[in-house]
Parts: structure tokens; C-alpha cells; sequence
């Protein structure tokens, strides 16, 4: 079975603080992840390794088959899609949702490259694919944050990616724009040729049944890791949050709530 990512004895300084330590994990090909850990578990530090975009202070990291330290960077990030509320930032709002999307063929910041109309076709597959054809022509400071999350993630498909990341892409959504944004992603990891997806969240009710395997991260460590139906126990979630937690089981999801004393 292929290997997406492999740390090994990971770890990550800055300023004297270990802010990732001692990371050993593996995600191969067909698997889909879930990450979860509350803020400054180091979530964000992690996928900025994965990316490349910063080095460990000790062990090893191999993504889609690339040893860092001896590989370009720059290429391996074109076969990773990266959707995140950062890249959101970036994105002038009067550029048209299809030229944003376009933009994700070469991982840039606006449209700079030369297209083949086999790319704008693609793009509106891809529209058409993640329920926002309607979309066309309009520009991007007029579209919804849930509109605005299916647009990065259609980008971040432009490149036909090995490996898609999406870093909490339900954050500031409505109850029906999660519920519309989950449904895509589903939909998405069920596809055949779908990349293998790290999807970033802080909420448990938002792991999918396609995740088939969540890690914990707590305190730059992992706290715990493996299939999905393992790890959702309620004394798995208790031990984890420091808090007693009662899970629930409905509509293939998992659903936590403080336990009543």
C-alpha cells in the first residue's frame, strides 16, 4: 500500500518551546483522515510541515513518496491542495469565482499562466461537481462563506492533487452552509479518483463516516490514533478533552455531550 505522508520522530522548536514533539504517523493511500485538537494542540504547525513550509527541528518527513531534504519543494506542493481560512485572505474580491478557481492549476494567487480550454472545462466540472455551477461569472466578494469554502476547495481540486488538506473549512458557517459543505466533502471522498483528504476540524460531530481514521493531537503530541469507530468511545473523548463526555451514535456520525453528574 502506497505512503501519502510518513513522520517519523517528528518534532518542531521555536524560542526554546517544543510546540510538536516526538510525531510518529502514517496516512496511505485509499485512507482519509481527521484531525482534531483544541487550539494551540498544533494542528496548524503540523500541516505547515506537511506543506513544507517549515522544517522539523528533529526526525524525518515523507510526503507522497518525497524525502524532505531531498526533494523541490515547490513541485510536491502542486500535487497538494490547501484550503484554509489564510489562503481566503489572500483572494481579491472582484476576481471571478471561475478565474479563482482556475488559479488553483498553478497554486497562485490570481490567474498569471497561460490556459488551455481543457482547464476552464474542467473548472466547470468542477462547479457543476461541488453544486456551486451556478456560480458563473459572479464575482467573489458577492458570493456566501459557505459558497466561498466550495470555491477554495474546487481551487484546491484545479491541480488534480494526490493530497487534499482542508484546515477547519467550516469555520464561520451557519448550521445549513456546514451541513451543504459536509455533503460535498462526502460526496468528494467517495469519488474513485477522490485525493486522499485531511480534514482539520474542533468539532467531533463533523467527522464523517468517509474519515476512515482520526487522530488526536493534544499539547503537540498525539494523543491517540487509528480507525474512526476506535477512537469515537466516550472514554477514548473523556480522557482526551479532561472532561467526562457522552458519545452518541446517529446518522453515521458522532455526536458529544458534556456527562450529567
Amino acid at each position: 500500500m502506497a505512503t501519502v505522508i510518513e513522520m517519523k520522530n517528528v518534532s518542531w522548536k521555536r524560542d526554546g518551546e517544543v510546540l510538536l514533539n516526538n510525531i510518529n504517523w502514517k496516512v496511505n493511500k485509499g485512507e482519509h483522515w481527521a484531525i482534531l485538537g483544541l487550539n494551540g494542540s498544533g494542528k496548524t504547525t503540523l500541516l505547515n510541515m506537511i506543506n513544507g513550509y517549515i522544517w522539523p527541528t528533529t526526525g524525518k518527513i515523507t510526503v507522497l513518496g518525497n524525502m524532505f531534504g531531498k526533494t523541490d519543494l515547490r513541485n510536491l506542493r502542486k500535487r497538494i491542495g490547501w484550503v484554509s481560512s489564510s489562503l481566503q485572505e489572500k483572494i481579491k474580491g472582484t476576481n471571478t469565482v471561475e478565474a479563482i478557481i482556475l488559479s488553483g492549476k498553478h497554486a497562485s494567487i490570481g490567474l498569471y499562466e497561460q490556459l488551455e480550454k481543457t482547464d476552464v472545462e474542467f473548472a466547470y466540472q468542477l462547479m457543476k461537481k461541488l453544486g456551486i455551477e451556478y456560480l458563473q461569472n459572479r464575482p467573489y466578494q458577492t458570493v456566501s462563506q459557505g459558497e466561498k469554502q466550495r470555491i477554495l476547495i474546487a481551487r484546491g481540486l484545479m491541480a488534480k492533487p494526490d493530497l487534499l488538506i482542508l484546515d477547519e473549512p467550516t469555520n464561520g458557517l451557519d448550521f445549513l452552509a456546514r451541513e451543504e459543505l459536509l455533503s460535498s466533502i462526502n460526496e468528494l471522498a467517495k469519488q474513485h479518483d477522490a485525493p486522499t483528504i485531511i480534514f482539520v476540524t474542533h468539532h467531533m460531530e463533523e467527522v464523517l463516516s468517509v474519515f476512515s481514521h482520526v487522530l488526536l493531537l493534544r499539547d503537540g503530541t498525539i494523543f491517540q490514533e487509528g480507525l474512526t469507530n476506535e477512537i469515537t468511545s466516550s472514554a477514548s473523548l473523556s480522557e482526551f478533552y479532561h472532561i467526562p463526555v457522552e458519545v452518541t451514535k446517529k446518522n453515521e456520525r458522532t455526536w458529544i455531550s458534556l456527562k450529567r453528574l
